[in-house]
């Protein structure tokens, strides 16, 4: 790696720098440490300590130093700069910046910048009733929580992305690159397209230590460093050291030489350049617990693991801890930094950008601030006829194919497709007659839909197109990500994240709102037969009903109009997690355009073509799902035949949130609306698309509960056919219909011919498909019959 060894800052610059360091640096300790006295006006005492002590150090001053240098480079070029904090626990450096630019204080008017303001700034820290330790949502200026590593690479890139002018310096934790969604996300400057994207500056912040661990990267020696960083593809320049003056030249030096190269990339590409080019990157390496204590209770501290959390531990009951911390917060000369009310003197004040380019202040940290709707066009001219319900099949996800692709048309910067390498296998492939998928490298002969220009995102990481859609959200862009749903689970961790980050900004007034995280989940648990049992697991729905109810919402339309419907609402929302289940495979239709666009509307109702009931059903025959709901329109198909005097209502449910209480979700039916549709005294068969307890977890608390049966999947998969994937999970038409013998009670014994019917055909079917490798041709070939 190269080392600059230019001096660019003339002495006032330097010590100016240097200041504001010191400051920042200590508004970070104070943070962690006092309750009162914040300027020391008298001698520290154990009544100013807080009483439980939480926070990270360790990573504090490197975060000050880089956001110092920063402010400088932005003031120089007049540069929109996002400040992507990876070393998330991190949280009082940025807390400590915003503050001493004014964002902290424009957010929060209360905290003023004075010593009132200082006081609550430092109570508030780690503390009931104020904020995390983490650059949560509530930090201004922020995109990236932290308290989770892995993500923050991923973010900047998405950011980045249709944001030409901006530049994402993000900050990568040592620990948190030994993440695996980091160590793919390095792979992202392969997706940036230097002609119409900003750029990312990554830095490794390559302190040596984890929580109690050396870092492995700090580790391996620079030679094979380099080699990492060039083999990813990166232009890596080393910043280390321990003495303040001379870390302060190299690092404005090579902030410097980064930016140059950055322009100059780019200046190339929009002139017409093609090639890929290799962008800078710094691995900065300073010591952890930089400027804090070296030695406590005769233990090294700074530049060991030691320094991670909280130095001096035993600051109220040990005077030796208390007499350090105070030595601590003097070293930094709070005198000449904050005058004598408190305030950030001139001389710190001016380092920082004026508030059109302060980091704390970037409208992208706050997306919704630039967001713009997007342009969609009308969902009715993409509706299939259905002229008879159930008699010819579709194709849901082709048919989203062509809108999405005509969407792409009218937003040209403002919607992207992720995905891992499924957006032909999920048929969406009709966007890519105006697009194509990203690809900067190499093009070959038989290479299909790559175009520098694409907006179809497609890596083999969930985690990386999570990643980047979020930072394309946060930044107050649209997009969906469309993945096979039983891998969907391996971003369980990171939706968890953003949906904790959407519940916080909920209370954040100062906060804008931000498009929806949209998932589309097909090649779903019912149809990969051909893959199987690997491949099917329905339960991202469970995982995400655990979370905030105001946050999330799922949906499993029936059809491909029900889901046309869905999706163009979707993509009209703000601040949720929407997740969408539909197959990719030829399915009934069942609903024209308008009674799709009504049910879904109404979330769940009565499908009165396939209703018998008169309004006094014997029972009451639910489905959610689209294979469950043929499943069931069959399973009615053949009691009607059979059974025609039995009264039959059957209530389909595409808005799976219908299902709570009215109190517990925002969607909820009122408990009229729910004993109207499923009664109160009649048993309901319920055939359901996941796992079959969500649907008595969301039920529970409602009337006629215990007259609820529900049937789902229960964890039986293999590779075998449509057909029998139902029948393994007792989701089948035959066990459904017999389940409504068993327990309507009029019945009794006098469909005990039927019932021994329906038997015989899962008798008949197992050895039919066992035989032939296919399912009856009475199964295969079945249509409802008005």
């Amino acid at each position: 790696m190269e080392q600059l060894g230019t001096r660019p800052l003339a002495d006032a610059e330097l010590h100016g720098i240097d200041a504001y360091w010191r400051a920042a640096n200590y508004l970070s300790v104070g943070q962690i440490y006092l309750l009162a006295n914040p300027l020391l006006r008298e001698p520290l005492q154990p009544e100013h300590i807080k009483p439980r002590l939480l926070g990270h150090w360790g990573t504090t001053p490197g975060l000050n130093l880089l956001y110092a240098h920063l402010n400088r480079v932005i003031r120089q070029g007049d540069r929109d700069v996002l400040f992507v904090t990876g070393p998330g626990h991190g949280g009082p450096a940025l807390v400590a910046n915003t503050w001493l630019e004014g964002s902290w204080t424009a957010a929060y008017p209360n905290t003023t910048r004075d010593e009132v303001g200082m006081a609550r700034l430092f109570k508030q820290f780690s503390f009931p009733g104020g904020i995390p330790s983490h650059v949560a949502a509530d930090v201004p200026g922020s995109i990236n929580e932290g308290g989770e590593l892995g993500y923050s690479l991923s973010h900047a890139y998405g950011a980045a992305a249709d944001n030409p002018d901006l530049v994402v310096a993000c900050v990568v934790g040592d620990g948190e690159a030994e993440t695996g969604p980091l160590a793919a996300a390095w792979h992202s400057n392969k997706f940036l397209d230097p002609a119409r994207d900003g750029a990312v500056l990554p830095i490794l912040h390559l302190n040596g230590y984890k929580i109690a661990n050396p870092a492995v990267l700090a580790r391996i020696g620079d030679d094979e460093l380099t080699a990492l960083f060039r083999g990813y593809g990166y232009e890596p320049y080393l910043v280390a050291g321990s003495e303040p003056e001379a870390v302060h030249q190299a690092l404005a030096a090579t902030l410097d030489q980064c930016m140059q190269r950055i322009d100059e990339i780019q200046r190339e590409a929009r002139s017409g350049s093609a090639s890929r080019p290799a962008w800078p990157m710094i691995v900065f390496r300073t010591p952890k617990g930089w400027t804090g204590p070296h030695t406590v209770d005769g233990e090294q501290v700074e530049g060991t693991w030691r320094a991670h959390q909280v130095p001096l531990s035993g600051v109220r009951t040990n005077p030796d801890h208390l007499r350090q911390l105070e030595s601590w917060l003097r070293s930094y000369r709070p005198e000449e930094l904050f005058d004598a009310d408190g305030r950030p003197v001139a001389s710190v004040v001016e380092l920082a950008p004026e508030p059109r380019r302060r980091m704390g202040s970037s409208p992208h940290a706050n997306g919704g601030e630039v967001s713009r709707d997007l342009e969609l066009p009308a969902v009715a001219e993409y509706a299939v006829p259905v002229k008879v319900p159930g008699a010819e099949d579709g194709e849901p996800t082709k048919v989203f194919g062509a809108y999405l692709r005509d969407a792409f048309t009218l937003n040209p910067d403002n919607l992207r497709l992720f995905g891992p390498d499924e957006t032909e296998s999920n048929r969406l492939s009709a966007v890519y007659e105006v697009t194509g998928k990203r690809w900067l490298g190499e093009l070959r002969d038989g290479d299909n839909h790559l175009a520098r220009d694409g907006r179809v995102l497609e890596i083999l990481s969930e985690h990386t197109c999570q990643g980047w859609l979020e930072g394309y959200l946060l930044t107050g862009r649209h997009g969906v990500l469309s993945s096979y749903e039983a891998f969907v689970h391996i971003v369980d961790s990171m939706v968890n994240q953003h949906a904790k980050w959407l519940k916080t900004i909920n209370r954040l007034e100062w906060r804008r709102r931000i498009p929806s995280l949209n998932y589309l989940l097909t090649s779903h648990v019912w149809r990969q037969d051909h893959n199987g049992f690997s491949h099917q697991d329905p339960g991202f729905i469970d995982h995400v009903v655990n979370k905030k109810a105001e946050v999330v919402r799922v949906y499993l339309p029936p059809d491909t109009n029900t889901f046309l419907s869905t999706m163009d609402h979707c993509l009209r929302t703000r601040n949720y997690i929407n997740v969408v289940v539909a197959g990719k495979q030829p399915q009934p239709n069942w609903l024209d355009w308008e009674d799709a666009a009504l049910h879904c509307a109404r979330g769940a109702g009565i499908w009165d073509f396939a209703s018998n009931d008169d309004g006094d059903p014997d029972v009451v025959m639910a489905c959610a799902g689209d294979v469950p709901t043929m499943e069931t329109l069959a399973a009615v198909d053949l009691l009607r035949q059979q059974l025609p005097e039995l009264r039959i209502r059957v209530v389909n449910v595409v808005d799976l949130m219908r299902l709570q209480d009215a109190t517990e979700h925002p969607h909820g039916l009122p408990d009229a609306e729910f004993d109207a549709l499923f009664t109160t005294d009649k048993p309901v068969i319920f055939a359901y698309h996941g796992y079959p307890w969500l649907i008595h977890r969301l039920t529970y608390r409602r009337n006629g509960h215990a007259n609820l049966h529900v049937r789902g999947y229960i964890e039986e998969g293999t590779t075998t056919t449509p057909f029998d994937m139902v029948v393994r999970n007792n989701l089948d038409r035959y066990h459904l219909a017999m389940d409504v013998i068993d327990r309507v009670p009029a019945l009794g014994t006098r469909a005990a011919s039927t019932r021994q019917y329906f038997a015989d055909q899962r008798t008949r079917h197992h050895a039919h498909v066992t035989t032939y490798g296919d399912d009856l041709p009475e199964v295969r070939d079945w249509r409802w019959t008005p």
